[in-house]
């Protein structure tokens, strides 16, 4: 009998040890290699929390020790940052702020499906670099932030977050020449944690 009970215990155990952490799982940064260039991640639809860019000569990359994106609505204004390293050690954030419908959950990001913002037009759009506590407003020669799709990700019939996958690509001039950020990539879960709404 004592041993049947140990044996009920220590499944027990074992059921809550690997459903508590699938949760925290869904948040962490997970990097494919891309077949064509092993320092970006592959472009994925999972929410792997992960993104890259080619920046110049080096590389924008998300990072397991940053919170790799935020989101926030604010006066008409959809904010989308993502925040990584460069040079894999120097932190970085790179923000897109351009107009959107009223959201006020990040439940309502569905919309953002298959939404291409062009990035160089008068549309009310603005990106920033933030690096070393500095911020820059790049003045965008031309480029796009595509969202090329968004799921609902439903975890034991609960919506659990919203997949935003999609690509960005800019050229700005930066130090008095044209500055490049090509091959972007993004698949992330974003829920309440990751985005606000004021």
């Amino acid at each position: 009998m004592k041993t049947r009970i140990s044996l009920l215990v220590v499944l027990v155990f074992f059921y809550f040890l690997i459903f508590s952490c699938a949760d925290d799982s869904l948040d962490r940064t997970i990097f494919i290699p891309d077949e064509d260039d092993y320092r970006l991640p592959a472009y994925t639809e999972w929410g792997y929390n992960s993104f890259g860019a080619e920046y110049e000569r080096d590389y924008f990359l998300a990072s397991n020790k940053i919170v790799p994106c935020k989101i926030m609505y604010n006066n008409g204004e959809l904010q989308f940052a993502l925040q990584g390293t460069i040079r894999n050690k120097d932190e970085m954030m790179l923000l897109f702020i351009f107009p959107f419908t009223s959201i006020s959950d990040y439940t309502d990001l569905v919309q953002l499906n298959d939404v291409e913002i062009d990035l160089s037009a008068d549309n009310g759009c603005i990106v920033k670099i933030i690096k070393d506590n500095v911020e820059t407003t790049l003045d965008i020669i031309d480029g796009k932030l595509h969202f090329k799709r968004t799921q609902l990700l439903i975890v034991d019939e609960k919506v659990n977050r919203v997949i935003l996958s999609g690509v960005f690509e800019l050229r700005f001039i930066g130090n008095l020449f044209p500055e490049n950020i090509s091959n972007g990539r993004f698949d992330m879960g974003i829920n309440n944690s990751v985005f606000y709404h004021q």
